[in-house]
């Protein structure tokens, strides 16, 4: 993991090093700021290996970026760029006369090798997260993506969902990937389809759009399965889909629908018998989801293979 800051820098070189050592060399850009602003600089940067792509996150004081000619022969990457605005609107400028509004909470997608300009609505800072993710035919279904423009994807397109979906998870560590190489592929896939690249009909691309749906459903069972009437079709209805569609969603995962509940309940009864020890076990059992103690019980034995009593009695 590649992690740094202006707080062990003096704060009269902290533009100037940010500009030379970070943007420049690091990030292949070309960055700007007024001169009576850089005394009060200041930023923060992240990168880590997700698979084979590149997770990043920085928050910094605003400023004027471009990608130029000369920044792209520099630092070259042949890559696939899924970034999300989190905070500082601005403007997006890809050449051409063609530029477009940035809000907070949008996406962007593009090759990471074309230029592009970005000025900031704002003086207030920025956040912006990316997934940086290399090209290759099998990734792109043959397809080439070496004119992708910075933009954002297209309104209404089945894809869009699913791919912030995934963008959260494999971004913000706020749920583990299940399998980091395939949600990579998934997600690269979901993007072209976004931007208008790959039919969403494909099957590889409906293949992707069930992944990013699935990872959405365990975002409302992890919220909610502590209610004993958390049912399939509850969890249907909350994302639009049909009860069988719900379930078509678990067939690529490891465990089904069911099993997957299951397990979120037994893993949260197991941190309350441990963590909690003024519980009794049949407080813990209904704060969990389990509609009975006999079921607790059986579930409980069948993932840790010893009644709750003991788990907790073994810590």
């Amino acid at each position: 993991m590649l992690s740094f800051s202006t707080d062990d820098v003096a704060p009269g070189d902290r533009f100037e090093q940010w500009r030379e050592v970070r943007s420049r060399d690091l990030f292949g850009v070309t960055i700007e700021l007024p001169a009576d602003r850089r005394a009060a600089f200041a930023g923060s940067f992240r990168a880590e290996k997700f698979g084979a792509a590149i997770v990043s996150e920085i928050a910094a004081s605003a400023y004027t970026i471009r990608r130029t000619e000369a920044d792209i022969a520099r630092v070259a990457g042949n890559s696939l760029c899924l970034g999300l605005q989190v905070r500082g609107p601005g403007r997006l400028d890809t050449g051409s006369g063609r530029s477009e509004l940035i809000a907070n909470g949008d996406m962007i997608i593009n090759h990471s090798d074309l230029p592009y300009g970005a000025t900031p609505g704002t003086n207030g800072g920025f956040h912006f997260r990316m997934l940086k993710i290399p090209v290759s035919d099998e990734l792109t279904l043959g397809r080439s993506i070496s004119d992708l423009s910075a933009a954002r994807p297209l309104e209404g397109t089945r894809a869009l969902r699913p791919l912030r979906a995934l963008l959260d998870v494999l971004t913000t560590h706020k749920r583990a990937s299940a399998d980091a190489e395939r949600d990579i592929v998934h997600i690269a896939r979901l993007g072209l389809a976004a931007r208008g690249r790959l039919a969403e009909n494909l099957p590889e691309v409906r293949s992707a759009i069930r992944a990013g749906l699935r990872y959405l459903a365990l975002d409302i069972m992890a919220e909610q399965y502590h209610q004993i009437d958390l049912t399939p079709a509850l969890v249907a209805r909350s994302l639009g889909l049909s009860v069988r569609h719900l379930h078509l969603l678990f067939e690529d995962a490891e465990n089904t629908f069911s099993r997957t509940l299951v397990l979120m309940r037994a893993r949260e009864a197991q941190r309350l018998l441990v963590g909690q020890p003024e519980l009794t076990v049949a407080q813990v059992a209904y704060a969990c989801g389990f509609e009975s103690l006999a079921t607790f019980y059986r579930v409980f034995r069948s993932v840790y293979g010893m009644a709750p009593g003991d788990a907790r009695q073994a810590n």
